[in-house]
């Protein structure tokens, strides 16, 4: 599979979604800017939501309009809808994420439908997304473990994950929202989706609450993923998953993938600088 892993930064949008106090939009702007800088390939910018659930994203439009953008790089938005997908096309987003989730407990508390009825509800996406040229990313949530629902069968993240690949989505991201898994349980769900899907189409995302972020991500990489999402100063959480902290911080992914011989294109001294901004900004 390759030596290379390539991150995928997604503070300013995940990173920042659930913080109080409103982020003025030109530092959200300068931040991912700095992101830019460091050598990323991937970064998620923004998402276009109702700023009645997600208040800190009601600048969207602004943010995507106002960065500086460099040849190479994907700017991404989520998009849980075909509004948000119209709004995110006119903001020139170059790639758009859908998220579903692998138990009805996190979908209904998330986005308020089954998981049938939120798969149909992103099917016009995809759709739309095709048509306009855009690149679409397929998310499943609580891979190993829900806050609502417990233990998660593997057999539910295949039916979601293949759904999402089918309906056409590029790559399909498999998350420990809560940060509840653990090494032995990402194994196992990895097993069950690999026989369905093949591992450049997957990539990784962990919170690190119980402090396994880290070994998850090793032993994807035994198991052949090669991309993951990363917030710059383990910024974040989710405001539908009660307990999770921040996503695994992407200037610690860099430094664990680099000790065990990948390479990620990033500059490690710029990163550390943008996290003390990036943390900065919560105050």
């Amino acid at each position: 599979m390759g030596d290379h892993v390539t991150i995928y930064e997604v503070g300013p949008r995940d990173g920042l979604q659930n913080e109080k106090t409103l982020i003025a939009t030109e530092d959200k702007i300068r931040l991912v800017n700095d992101l830019t800088a460091c050598g990323f390939q991937k970064i998620e910018v923004t998402s276009f939501v109702s700023p009645k659930w997600v208040p800190q994203m009601a600048d969207a439009t602004e943010v995507l309009e106002g960065i500086d953008r460099a040849a190479g790089v994907t700017y991404a938005a989520l998009t849980p809808n075909l509004k948000g997908f119209d709004r995110a096309r006119h903001a020139h987003a170059d790639e758009v994420a859908i998220f579903a989730a692998a138990t009805e407990g996190f979908s209904k508390a998330n986005i308020n439908c089954t998981i049938d009825e939120s798969l149909a509800r992103f099917e016009p996406v995809v759709k739309a997304a095709q048509d306009a040229g855009i690149s679409v990313r397929g998310c499943v949530s609580v891979i190993t473990d829900c806050p609502y629902d417990g233990p998660v069968d593997p057999v539910a993240v295949v039916r979601v994950a293949k759904a999402l690949a089918e309906m056409g989505c590029h790559e399909v991201g498999l998350a420990d929202t809560i940060g509840a898994a653990t090494p032995e349980k990402i194994a196992i769900v990895l097993d069950a989706v690999l026989q369905e899907l093949s591992a450049d189409l997957l990539s990784g995302h962990f919170h690190d609450t119980n402090g396994r972020a880290l070994d998850n991500i090793e032993v994807s990489l035994q198991k052949g993923i090669r991309l993951f999402d990363s917030a710059i100063g383990g910024l974040g959480g989710c405001p539908y998953a009660p307990g999770a902290t921040g996503n695994v911080a992407t200037e610690a992914v860099v430094e664990r993938v680099t000790e065990l011989g990948y390479d990620t294109g990033l500059d490690a001294h710029k990163l550390r600088d943008v996290a003390v901004f990036a943390r900065g900004l919560r105050g």
